[in-house]
């Protein structure tokens, strides 16, 4: 950082200037992508699925609540897991507040992990978060959203996940899937996001994306070994 280029002004306001070009450029991209994104084609749900949720037994139709799309977060945590993962962790740190908004503009949005309820809520409580969060313990929501694998997939030691087979050997992992709901009752399924695809939804990450050095994890074995869940920090 220290043999960084240092200019005067005028050059430092040229150099933002044309890259304030670039970054325009990629905000009309992500425009254009964002629209092409909601005219993808939907497909029907067909299964049932169930959930457990505070007040019970649940159904996906029930996570909508009054609205007519839900967005769900595929919050890693297995049913004999002790805390949740702390890459999700680190996600759902974001995800406080945004619900009254969301409700503003038809969204219902949910976190769903295959842990027992109890597990959830207790794991909830440490981290002092609000958002809704349902269990499909017993159901084939997770494995059918390419989020839980089966114990023949982990002997395989391969799994399709983000549209593709990957080598795999973890129980869970995560994801954004969204849904919507007609009229008449019938759900369906609009989107599906992966792997780099949830950047998207971490606004710590894009701050980070701002600041001089990064997010600084180039030099680590891997990338998100620096992070911990926000209440084991040591300072």
């Amino acid at each position: 950082m220290t043999a960084h280029k240092i200019v005067a002004h005028d050059a430092w306001l040229a150099a933002r200037k044309a890259f304030l070009a670039k970054e325009k450029e990629l905000t009309r991209l992500r425009d254009q992508l964002s629209a092409e994104r909601r005219a993808l084609p939907w497909e029907k749900v067909e299964k049932t699925y169930h959930f457990t949720g505070p007040n019970g037994e649940t159904s996906l139709s029930d996570l909508f609540a009054d609205k007519s799309q839900l967005v769900v977060y595929h919050f890693m945590m297995g049913p004999d897991w002790a805390e949740g993962c702390k890459s999700c962790s680190f996600w759902a740190d974001n995800f406080d507040g945004i619900g009254i908004h969301l409700k503003h503009r038809d969204v219902s949005f949910m976190a769903v992990s295959r842990a027992p309820l109890a597990k959830l809520l207790d794991y909830r409580r440490r981290m002092g978060w609000s958002f809704p969060w349902v269990s499909s313990f017993g159901s084939d929501f997770n494995f059918d959203y390419q989020v839980s694998f089966t114990p023949q997939q982990l002997a395989a030691g391969e799994a399709y996940h983000n549209y593709e087979v990957h080598p795999n050997t973890m129980t869970e992992l995560a994801g954004f899937s969204v849904f919507f709901k007609d009229e008449s009752g019938a759900i369906f399924h609009t989107y599906s996001t992966y792997a780099r695809g949830l950047d998207m939804l971490n606004g710590a990450y894009h701050i980070l994306d701002l600041v001089p050095k990064g997010r600084d994890e180039g030099a680590l074995k891997a990338t998100m070994e620096w992070l911990r869940r926000h209440d084991q920090y040591e300072d």
